[in-house]
């Protein structure tokens, strides 16, 4: 077996890693195999990054060998051992199985019990279209943070190096070999800072700042919006922008806007209970049996779950599902809700606070 241990170029991480666990808690970790699946392909090499007086350093077994896959258990458990996280990327899908699955064929008595996992992988994607991205890959997220590996191989490629290093060693192929694993460790420690986004929708946005605005459309009709500056858990590592159902969100570091129209028209509030209200065709208005009684016969109506309303002209907002009450519709059978936008809500900025979370998550399940 050979060994590799380095100490990483000093570069700042620019996300607060404390917040997930103490540095010196954590273990990187990334394998290079021969193939997918742990019973048909080999396990050669195990990589970890983890914090040491004050510097990130890696190490890293590779088997000389087909016949060494026990000797870099062992020896990644027992280093493993003395962290509480384990942080990778994909790991979850691919790395955990893999060496779980090498643990059971060799019947050997390791686990991954004692460490917490996060998976980088499993965190980001599922705001790829939100960004933009053609996909999750590590190296895609890579680019999109503007950062430059120095290996040129890809896992795949390394596969056929791997073994011709083993029939012919070479110190170009020992050398391609770790620095492709290497690479992966720093490059999981660099696009931490994409671990901003998911904090974005995942930590409580806070509203800083609430305003309305009036502006002309591109008809030159005048039209209100709802202008939320907001604060954000994690700064962004890069300036992203949406659009959905009308609404506009930037973000750009530590602070992001919401743009979110206001609609100023005539809605309808639907009662629930309609058995208890008369509809009054000529007035086109629902009341209550105690009021209505007083009403002519022939000019009120058995109320039904459709015509049970009152109309109100004022100011709304829309939300996708029911964050507020009193909730208004255009129509019964609508699925759009709004809420109004009184002076008691606009005074309320734990509620917009609220409401800004409620469009960012509105915003990113469009996508």
């Amino acid at each position: 077996m050979r060994i590799s241990e380095e100490t990483i170029e000093p570069f700042a991480i620019s996300y607060p890693l404390e917040t997930l666990a103490p540095p010196e808690q954590i273990l990187f970790l990334d394998i290079e195999t021969t193939g997918f699946t742990a019973k048909s392909s080999y396990l050669y090499l195990i990589g970890c990054a983890y914090y040491e007086f004050g510097k990130w350093r890696t190490i890293q077994w590779m088997a000389e060998n087909y016949g060494e896959e026990v000797v870099l258990l062992d020896a990644f458990f027992d280093f493993a051992v003395s962290f509480r996280f384990l942080i990778h990327f994909n790991g979850n899908n691919f790395d955990l199985p893999f060496l779980a699955q090498k643990c059971r064929q060799y019947d050997l008595p390791y686990s991954f019990d004692h460490l917490e996992g996060i998976d980088l992988y499993k965190r980001v994607s599922p705001y790829k279209y939100f960004l933009k991205l053609p996909n999750c890959k590590q190296k895609t997220l890579e680019q999109f943070l503007g950062i430059n590996r120095t290996d040129v191989f890809s896992g795949g490629e390394l596969i056929g190096i791997y073994h011709d290093y083993l029939k012919t060693p070479s110190e170009f192929a020992e050398k391609s070999l770790f620095l492709h694993n290497a690479d992966d460790l720093r490059g999981m420690l660099e696009v931490l800072p994409m671990l901003a986004y998911y904090d974005m929708f995942n930590e409580s946005v806070k509203a800083r700042k609430v305003q309305a605005n009036t502006y002309r459309d591109y008809s030159g009709s005048r039209r209100k919006e709802l202008l939320i500056t907001l604060t954000l858990p994690t700064p962004l590592p890069r300036p992203v922008s949406a659009l959905a159902n009308g609404c506009y969100f930037h973000g750009n570091g530590t602070e992001a806007t919401l743009k979110i129209p206001i609609y100023e028209e005539e809605l309808k509030y639907f009662y629930s209970n309609y058995q208890d209200y008369y509809y009054l065709p000529t007035e086109d208005i629902a009341l209550h049996k105690s009021v209505a009684t007083f009403v002519d016969r022939e000019h009120r109506l058995q109320a039904t779950a459709s015509n049970c309303y009152t109309r109100k002209f004022s100011q709304y907002l829309p939300q996708w599902n029911l964050l507020f009450e009193p909730f208004f519709k255009r129509d019964y059978k609508s699925r759009e809700l709004f809420f109004e936008l009184t002076d008691e809500m606009k005074r309320n900025r734990p509620g917009f606070t609220a409401y800004a979370n409620h469009v960012l998550a509105m915003i990113v399940t469009t996508f």
